[in-house]
C-alpha cells in the first residue's frame, strides 16, 4: 500500500462517526446498510450497529427490487419482520418511516418509537380503524401522514388521526372513498398545508368543506376526482392556492 493510500485510509478510520452516518443513509438503500456497510471495516460496523442510522427508513426501494427480481408482491408479514428489526436498530429513535404494504405487527413494531416518529407513510398497509382507534394516541409528534389505498382505514380511523396528531401539517390520502372521509379531514385537522386526495369519490360537499375549514392549506391535489365539479366559488378558492392540481 501506497503512502498516499495508507493516508487515506486514515482518514476514512478517523472520521466522526456523525458524519459517516450522513453520508452513509444519503447513498445506501436500507438493504445494504445491513448487508454490506458493516464488513467494511471496524468503524463503520460501529456506525451501522449504533441507532443513528435507522432513524430514517425508506423501504420503498427494497421492496420494489425485492418484487422484481421474485416476479411476485413481497408478503405483509416479511415486511413486517423487516420493520421489526430496523425499528429495533434504531433503538425506537425512529423518526421517519416510509413503506409499502405494512400490516399489525409491523404498525406495533413503530409505535415504540412514539414521540419519536414525526414520518409515517404506509400506502396499501392492512391496518384498521380499530387499530388506529387504539394505538394513534402514542404517535402525537407526526408532521406527514400517507394512507393512500389503505382499505381498511376509513373516515373513522381519519378523524382518529386527526384529534390525535394535532401537528399534522401534509396529508396524503390518494382513493379517499367519499364525502364522509373529506369532512373527517376537514373537521379534525385545520392546520394541514398540503393535502393529496388523488382519485378519490368524495364530491363538491367534501372539498367544499376542506377549503373552508384548513385556513393554512397551499398545496391541493384532487387530480382523478371525477365527482368534483369545479365551478363559482370553488374553482375561485382553488385558483388562489399556491399550488393546484385538479381532476384532470
Amino acid at each position: 500500500m501506497s503512502n498516499d493510500e495508507e493516508a487515506e485510509g486514515r482518514r476514512w478510520e478517523a472520521l466522526n462517526p456523525e458524519i459517516l452516518t450522513l453520508i452513509f443513509v444519503r447513498i445506501q438503500p436500507v438493504d445494504e446498510m445491513v448487508r454490506c456497510v458493516p464488513f467494511v471495516c471496524k468503524s463503520w460496523m460501529e456506525v451501522v450497529a449504533g441507532p443513528y442510522c435507522w432513524q430514517d427508513i425508506n423501504l420503498f426501494p427494497w421492496w420494489w427490487r425485492c418484487t422484481l427480481q421474485r416476479r411476485f408482491l413481497i408478503e405483509t408479514v416479511e415486511v413486517d419482520a423487516v420493520v421489526g428489526k430496523l425499528v429495533q436498530r434504531s433503538s425506537c429513535t425512529l423518526q421517519r418511516l416510509s413503506v409499502n404494504k405494512i400490516g399489525e405487527s409491523g404498525f406495533l413494531s413503530v409505535l415504540n418509537c412514539g414521540r419519536c416518529l414525526k414520518w409515517l407513510q404506509i400506502p396499501n398497509s392492512s391496518i384498521t380503524d380499530d387499530m388506529v382507534l387504539k394505538h394513534v394516541r402514542l404517535l402525537p409528534n407526526l408532521i406527514y401522514l400517507d394512507i393512500s389505498y389503505c382499505i381498511h382505514i376509513t373516515h373513522k380511523g381519519i378523524a382518529a388521526f386527526g384529534n390525535n396528531c394535532k401537528s399534522l401539517v401534509f396529508l396524503t390520502r390518494n382513493r379517499a372513498i367519499d364525502d364522509s372521509e373529506a369532512m373527517a379531514i376537514a373537521h379534525t385537522m385545520p392546520n394541514l398545508k398540503r393535502i393529496k386526495l388523488g382519485y378519490g369519490g368524495f364530491g363538491n360537499l367534501g372539498l367544499s368543506e376542506i377549503l373552508t375549514k384548513c385556513k393554512s392549506l397551499t398545496h391541493l391535489d384532487i387530480r382523478g376526482c371525477r365527482k368534483v365539479e369545479l365551478d363559482g366559488d370553488l374553482m375561485e378558492i382553488c385558483g388562489r392556492l399556491v399550488h393546484f392540481q385538479s381532476i384532470c
